[in-house]
């Protein structure tokens, strides 16, 4: 009677065995969490660059550019809009070609408090503002000034195409230490 039920239950699993090797796979192109990336990814957002440029020129100035003409001003008498990005805030300023300030908003103007002033929502917001108020001045074109390593760096540039303005040309200005600080001492267990 054992090798009865034995034979039973073998039957039905063979079968079962044999439908799931001939089965297809089903859906190859998953997201598989453990893939190692060929190259570096960098942060998610920050690789893709893509100004929604009407024209794709260079963005970065060359030294040709001074004596180019961009809306009827020559590029050296445009006015700058430096953004001063860090962990903590991120602050504009827009000035004239000389560097008197005009107009100046940080993240804290906006309203936004604490942490929430580091992140690339607050930034983006920011420079919707100031490119709006830029516009009521008169400034319509503009040189981008970045300083700083911070998350709203992209969100700045973005915030300022979105807020209407006309960016001729993007610089980095980060200033880079030869000689960091000292790191803190090893924490021992």
């Amino acid at each position: 009677m054992l090798c009865a039920i034995r034979n039973t239950l073998r039957a039905p699993m063979a079968t079962v065995a044999r439908l799931l090797q001939t089965s297809a796979p089903l859906g190859s192109d998953k997201f598989d969490h453990k893939r190692i990336p060929q190259e570096d990814e960098g942060v998610q957002g920050e690789k893709v660059i893509d100004l929604d440029m009407k024209v794709k020129q260079n963005l970065f100035p060359t030294l040709e550019s001074d004596n180019l003409i961009f809306n009827g001003t020559v590029y050296k008498d445009l006015p700058i809009c430096n953004i001063r990005v860090s962990h903590n805030n991120t602050i504009f300023t827009v000035t004239d070609a000389n560097g008197t300030v005009k107009i100046i908003r940080s993240c804290g103007m906006e309203g936004f408090k604490n942490t929430k002033k580091g992140t690339n929502i607050a930034a983006q917001t920011t420079a919707i503002g100031i490119a709006t108020r830029a516009i009521d001045r008169g400034v319509k074109t503009v040189r981008v000034r970045m300083q700083g390593l911070g998350p709203g760096r992209l969100a700045a540039v973005k915030g300022l195409q979105m807020g209407g303005l006309d960016i001729v040309s993007i610089t980095d200005n980060t200033r880079v230490s030869w000689n960091p600080p000292r790191p803190r001492k090893a924490r021992r267990l």
